[in-house]
């Protein structure tokens, strides 16, 4: 019979598949402010949550960025002017856990004495921790298969003084097709560092003046990004003329922009 082999890849904290294979790896962020000279290191914890599985675990590096919509985006290590993957040791960077065992990880980032680039005001890499001994299971078909989990975390450097985040809306426009219709909010990070926040929308009915709000949405940034967030709207939402309000909440203290947009829905 057969066997397919799967890599089940996640940026997230804990990840459970087919099988009972998992990791948890946490924070799902891990933050540096150093400069030119300077090291420091911070800690992950990774776990197998397994309770009869052990986990051969190995630990890469790739770069990554934002897409226009805010997916992720990888690149092979050193690619992107933003990697500082080269920058970054580890102890070990292969281990075993045991059912239920968890380890503590250092992440040190060194930046050489003589680096100097004005042009990139923050740098970037991802974390990958794969399992090396993939598990036997079974597909939905009947299938054999083999199943491995990779889950990544993302590494952020900035300089060691203080940046304040800068959001500026620069559009706000209704599309449609034949199957749905969506507003579109436009925003640039025009900051030195990145900018991550939450989009709040509520829609007011011009004629009858009934309020709609729409479910919370968090976003992610980095300097230079060019955004373009689609918030769907409602199925079921009445015919008429609406004005929508977008809030844009960011920052350690939170700064907010807004933006207006008046549409009919047909």
């Amino acid at each position: 019979m057969r066997t397919v082999f799967f890599i089940i890849s996640l940026l997230s904290i804990t990840l459970v598949g087919q099988a009972q294979t998992g990791i948890t790896i946490g924070p799902p962020r891990v933050y540096f402010a150093i400069n030119p000279g300077q090291s420091q290191t911070e800690k992950i914890m990774v776990s197998n949550p397994n309770t009869d599985y052990t986990l051969e675990l190995g630990v890469s590096f790739e770069d990554w960025k934002y897409s226009a919509t805010g997916d992720n985006l990888t690149y092979p290590p050193g690619t992107l002017p933003s990697s500082c993957v080269g920058w970054v040791t580890m102890p070990e960077a292969f281990f075993s856990l045991k059912p239920g065992e968890s380890k503590e990880l250092d992440i040190q980032m060194s930046i050489p004495a003589n680096y100097r680039n004005d042009t990139v005001p923050v740098h970037t890499a991802m974390m990958y921790v794969t399992q090396l001994n993939p598990r036997d299971g079974v597909d939905k078909d009947g299938a054999n298969i083999q199943i491995a989990v990779r889950t990544g975390i993302k590494l952020y450097r900035r300089p060691a003084n203080r940046q304040v985040p800068d959001i500026e809306i620069v559009n706000f426009t209704k599309q449609q097709d034949s199957a749905r219709n969506w507003l579109t909010l436009h925003f640039d990070n025009v900051g030195k560092i990145w900018a991550d926040g939450s989009i709040s929308m509520e829609l007011l009915n011009q004629s009858t003046g009934q309020k709609h709000e729409l479910p919370v949405i968090d976003f992610y940034s980095m300097p230079g990004d060019k955004r373009q967030q689609h918030i769907l709207l409602p199925a079921d939402l009445e015919k008429g003329s609406f004005i929508a309000t977008a809030i844009v909440n960011y920052g350690d203290v939170t700064t907010v922009k807004i933006a207006e947009l008046e549409f009919r829905n047909e």
